[in-house]
């Protein structure tokens, strides 16, 4: 896409691609949602889209990327990538961030089609993505949210070297749901970088991030803002182990 420099952004391991969806790669994200991505009994997400028949299911997926593409801003953005495994669309990979020139961090967020976890492609998806946050951005933290009874995901986050940072409270399939934070930052994850993974065509798309800081926004009036420069995790990290 000429006149979207984001859709040039690749990321790959030895593993995964990470890239910006072709229409092609979402409706395979689409369907591969729609088939499944976490067991029944257990909403791993705060906004409980996988709820819902496949249908619904897919279109929210769809709903999702369109939706940050057309809100996409310089001081308030979050990247979707598709994770694509020898050719194959196997799950989604995302980092957000509010006012990155000034805040230098960003939230996590990913998940892989039920068939294909356990398979050690959300720990390169992982990698990829931190390559992509601190190598090519420039950030100093990444943070990601997973619910407590995600023992796979939590033992992701200790794998690359992420440190606890506090726990937030969701109300989901309106039961009370904690998850841990966890906080990476930028020397523990070069401590800890063991997955090699190579980047191409961020430079044209550097300036919508914002990666240079701006005149000053006025002061921000609701609390959530007021609280951190990040967004508040509308879902948690994640369904990919």
């Amino acid at each position: 896409m000429q006149h979207w420099p984001l859709s040039g952004i690749t990321v790959r391991t030895p593993l995964v691609e990470l890239r910006w969806p072709t229409p092609q790669d979402l409706d395979a994200l689409a369907g591969l949602g729609a088939e499944g991505v976490h067991a029944p009994g257990f909403m791993p997400f705060f906004s409980q889209w996988t709820d819902g028949d496949p249908a619904t299911v897919a279109r929210r997926v769809l709903q999702r990327h369109w939706n940050a593409m057309a809100n996409w801003s310089a001081d308030d953005w979050t990247l979707y990538l598709v994770v694509v495994h020898d050719g194959e669309v196997v799950g989604s990979q995302s980092l957000g961030a509010r006012d990155f020139a000034v805040t230098r961090e960003v939230l996590l967020t990913s998940w892989l089609g039920l068939r294909h976890q356990g398979l050690g492609l959300g720990g390169h998806a992982r990698a990829a993505v931190l390559e992509l946050a601190f190598a090519g951005l420039g950030a100093q933290d990444a943070f990601s949210v997973v619910r407590r009874e995600n023992t796979a995901s939590q033992a992701v986050c200790r794998k690359f070297g992420f440190s606890h940072d506090g726990t937030q409270v969701n109300a989901v399939r309106g039961r009370r749901a904690v998850s841990d934070r966890y906080r990476l930052r930028r020397t523990d994850w070069e401590a800890s970088r063991r997955i090699p993974a190579e980047i191409d065509g961020l430079a044209p798309a550097l300036a919508m991030f914002g990666t240079e800081p701006t005149t000053p926004a006025p002061a921000a009036t609701t609390l959530s803002a007021a609280l951190s420069g990040v967004r508040y995790a509308p879902d948690p990290d994640h369904v990919d182990a």
